[in-house]
């Protein structure tokens, strides 16, 4: 019993000592519970919501106040007429828009009050949960306004859905995988393809070849772009052509787009296999590190917007979530390049400053 007991807390003291197992083992759960907490949320918040209001009479000024009241939405556009509803969607300003009749005070009592909630249905699970909100605070503020004895609310808002009428979860999905599927390949097998090298020690041999070291990890990484490219490629055709999604855009700044993703990933592998001594390591910090705040933080899955603003300041140094914009964009949307600029001069900025920084990482290890 007493050699059992011995044994018992040289394990204890083995774990105590590896400060890495301790993080796994204590400060994992605790990441977890707070990322699921917070990040996982069916519920939408700080919906940007735009008003085209041609009667701006005391009903519609009514529920315009009781949308901008409620925690759910944020009225912050008056549109003018209703081209510019579309044009906002695709500036990506708001979120939805709300599109009185004329003389809607009139035509309330009449039962011929039209009300029309246009969404972005790139997400349809959101845009059903932002319209049918909407439509519940629209018909309770209808009700209010009616005479007494009239018991039935004669607002029934009718829903327009922008980009997927048709409510395909594949609309959703596809660019989230891509962003998934190439953040974790190109970051995993570089790091730890380099990583591989220095724990088998042949990378000493390869540093006093002939080729400078910046050719040399230029040379590890380039293969990882290829497949990449290849993966990109057969993502691209199942999508069009198994899971009917089409391609609305450019399908050359979509390539783009995504080249330059596939370049930021390959970076922070390299940043990843600088700080990293075994294979074991750099596959758990590229592995889990990344995968979960993207598929939890990027809007791969759960709305940004419902986020705490501390999750959403993490959100933004995701590389994932710029490109997943970006392609919902492109390839759902059917915009111009011209309103993806925000999203390319992210990921441009973090492609050069995650290179500078892992080869300057990578020339310290070295000396």
């Amino acid at each position: 019993m007493k050699q059992f007991i011995a044994f018992v807390r040289k394990e204890f003291f083995h774990i105590f000592r590896d400060r890495r197992t301790m993080l796994i083992l204590l400060g994992m759960p605790v990441v977890q519970i707070i990322l699921f907490g917070f990040a996982i949320t069916t519920e939408v918040k700080n919906v940007r919501v735009a008003i085209l209001d041609p009667s701006n009479d005391v009903v519609t000024r009514r529920i315009i106040d009781r949308l901008d009241a409620s925690e759910y939405f944020s009225v912050t556009t008056n549109l003018n007429t209703p081209d510019e509803v579309e044009k906002s969607f695709r500036r990506g300003d708001i979120d939805l828009a709300v599109i009185f009749s004329e003389q809607f005070a009139n035509h309330v009592y009449t039962g011929d009050a039209c009300v029309q909630l246009v969404a972005d249905a790139t997400d349809p699970n959101t845009a059903t949960t932002q319209t049918g909100y909407a439509a519940n605070i629209i018909s309770s503020a209808g009700r209010e306004m009616l005479p007494e004895g009239m018991q039935v609310s004669t607002i029934v808002p009718e829903v327009k859905l922008l980009y997927n009428p048709q409510m395909k979860s594949a609309y959703n999905f596809v660019p989230g995988v891509m962003g998934l599927i190439l953040m974790l390949i190109c970051a995993m097998m570089t790091s730890i393809s380099i990583v591989r090298e220095k724990e088998t020690g042949t990378m000493e041999i390869l540093l006093v070849s002939p080729v400078k070291p910046l050719f040399i990890i230029l040379a590890k990484a380039v293969p990882y772009f290829v497949l990449s490219f290849v993966n990109l490629t057969t993502i691209l055709l199942l999508s069009v052509y198994v899971l009917d999604v089409p391609v609305a855009g450019s399908l050359f700044w979509l390539i783009v787009v995504s080249l330059l993703f596939i370049f930021v990933s390959l970076a922070l592998g390299l940043l990843i296999s600088s700080v990293t001594r075994t294979q074991v390591a750099a596959m758990l910090a590229s592995g889990l590190i990344l995968m979960m705040p993207t598929m939890l933080l990027s809007g791969m899955i759960f709305p940004i917007e419902s986020m705490p603003l501390l999750l959403q300041g993490i959100s933004a140094v995701l590389p994932a979530r710029w490109y997943i914009q970006a392609v919902r964009k492109l390839m759902i949307e059917g915009v111009d390049i011209s309103l993806v600029l925000t999203e390319v001069s992210i990921l441009a900025v973090m492609a050069v400053a995650l290179i500078t920084i892992s080869f300057k990482k990578f020339k310290n290890r070295l000396e």
